[in-house]
């Protein structure tokens, strides 16, 4: 089709930098919302160029959905957006389906034409229930929520950076088609570190390297992991709800460089046996103002006492949390002791396979590592977990708490029983997203062996939820 008529957005990279690093900028000093919203509103009634806006929000398991409104309509009813939640797993009854989205204009990003095709740009929303009210089932509402409060009376900011680990294979619908073919191709055998410059692996890396530095992620390393086809590119700590966003993105944009390339980005925690599986290492910490709360000099490790009840708390409820860290059939493939795996429920500075990591930092970097969270858990709702436990949950009178001797669970049968039974969920959740959500993981759980055996099943990607498809279920 032609474009010679067309004119549409797409700024260079430059420009998409200064412009995603100056809404970071408003956004980490929390301007105020009116403020933000004025401001975007503006820009979009003046640029020309734009013919969509694109809305994402998350379901209960992580899934990202993106709805796209035509610019001059959104203008007009940004106030009034609607959609049917019953079409969503996990949200509302088909007898109460309408559900609205309000629009996060701190949460507002330019993106690159090549990937994102031109004239759009990307802005997060939030899921408001019929009675104005956020709804209980949207995490990101509810982390940030809880943000907001900590903020507004404790003066707490949330901070969160992951490593995000991945796997690049052969075929642009390598996990659609695992149920006929049952594996996946290694485009790359190189290992840790070591990959030629121009292979595929290496390009893939540069290319959503510089995609997230065109998106304001401020990148800081990237590299082929331990596995043959595995990578991770990291990025700076954000505010506890940019850094969720950002984790969204990070696995949108790898998935569609991915297939622009004929490749599959795949973000399953454990794709291929006897190799090493893909984590999300999850960096937190808490500051007030420019005081890192987690740092004290003379501390064990550095790490103060602020600190170390935080990761008290996540370990006295390791077992009501695993679900939420390692939400699939396939999670608890990783979770294998003879690959670095961070299943024993206990702290160290230098073990990894502890569930929680003490690294080593200053009075700016001091953070906990919570190891246990798999790629593919959903990413509000992990670090609404890690943070609400941390700071208002329980230390157990546990004499082994930090030193070890409990494991998290090896099958997602035996975690669904502790978040099921679990008081501490229902508190935080709400009985009504706990049992929701427990449904939704005993469904897929059931589809797949409660024995994981020496080989990934089909069943375990084709009813995975990052890769769903509405027509496998119908058919079962």
């Amino acid at each position: 089709m032609s474009t010679e008529y067309r004119n549409f957005l797409a700024l260079s990279y430059e420009e998409l930098e200064e412009l995603n690093l100056a809404a970071k900028a408003d956004r980490a000093k929390r301007t105020a919302a009116d403020l933000v919203r004025e401001k975007r509103l503006k820009y979009l009634t003046d640029e020309n160029r734009i013919k969509a806006v694109t809305v994402l929000f998350s379901d209960l398991e992580g899934r990202l959905h993106l709805l796209d409104y035509d610019k001059k309509f959104l203008l007009g009813s940004y106030e009034n957006l609607t959609f049917d939640g019953s079409s969503i797993r996990g949200f509302t009854a088909q007898k109460e389906s309408d559900l609205r989205l309000g629009i996060d204009w701190s949460a507002f990003y330019w993106v690159p034409a090549d990937v994102f095709g031109t004239g759009k740009v990307l802005v997060f929303g939030n899921v408001i229930d019929k009675d104005g009210t956020p709804y209980a089932g949207d995490l990101r509402g509810v982390l940030k929520g809880y943000s907001d409060k900590l903020f507004k009376e404790k003066e707490y900011t949330l901070n969160a950076a992951t490593e995000i680990e991945g796997f690049l294979f052969a075929g642009k619908d390598a996990e659609q088609t695992y149920h006929q073919t049952g594996k996946f191709e290694f485009i790359n055998t190189g290992g840790y570190y070591h990959v030629l410059p121009l292979d595929p692996l290496r390009q893939f890396i540069d290319t959503a390297a510089e995609v997230q530095r065109a998106m304001g992620f401020q990148n800081e390393k990237d590299h082929p992991e331990v596995a043959p086809s595995q990578f991770e590119i990291n990025y700076g700590y954000s505010e506890v709800v940019a850094a969720a966003d950002q984790i969204q993105l990070y696995k949108l944009l790898c998935r569609q460089i991915a297939a622009n390339s004929g490749y599959t980005a795949c973000f399953l925690p454990k794709p291929v046996v006897g190799v090493n599986g893909s984590g999300m290492h999850t960096n937190v910490s808490v500051s007030k103002g420019a005081t890192n709360l987690f740092w004290d000099e003379k501390g064990e490790e550095q790490l103060s006492k602020f600190g170390w009840d935080f990761l008290d708390r996540i370990l006295s409820h390791a077992l009501d949390l695993c679900l939420i860290f390692n939400s699939s059939v396939n999670a608890y493939r990783r979770l294998d002791p003879h690959f670095e795996a961070p299943n024993q429920i206990r702290a160290s500075a230098v073990d990894r396979g502890a569930m929680v990591r003490v690294p080593i930092g200053n009075h700016r970097s001091m953070r906990t590592e919570v190891r246990a969270v798999a790629p593919d858990a959903n990413p509000y709702l992990s670090l609404f977990g890690i943070f609400k436990t941390g700071i208002d949950g329980t230390i157990a009178k546990h004499k082994d708490l930090r030193s070890g001797g409990r494991y998290l669970p090896d099958n997602i049968q035996a975690a669904i029983d502790d978040f099921k039974d679990s008081k501490w969920i229902g508190e935080i959740l709400g009985a009504d997203v706990q049992g929701r959500y427990a449904d939704l993981k005993q469904a897929a759980a059931n589809r797949s062996p409660r024995e994981l055996g020496a080989i990934v099943k089909g069943s375990e990607v084709q009813f995975h939820h990052a890769v769903y498809n509405q027509s496998l279920w119908n058919l079962f």
